[in-house]
């Protein structure tokens, strides 16, 4: 949510800035339409995806839809 977004938005913001010199990878779950009825969601997504873009060396985006119909 828009919490978790934020708030790792942040974090990831300082650990760029603390250990630059080191590889910084995410695991990020991307939401689906079918499995969330949330309006800001896809908001809330590409705002912390442009964070994750700045900050990281690597990004593993998990599709939400795809996690669900695993379990």
């Amino acid at each position: 949510g828009g919490t978790g977004s934020g708030l790792g938005a942040l974090i990831l913001s300082r650990v760029h800035e603390d250990f630059n010199d080191k590889m910084k990878c995410t695991f990020s779950v991307v939401p689906s339409p079918l499995v969330s009825d949330v309006v800001v969601e896809p908001y809330n997504a590409c705002l912390s995806l442009n964070a994750l873009l700045d900050c990281t060396d690597l990004i593993f985006a998990i599709d939400n839809e795809a996690l669900y119909d695993i379990c």
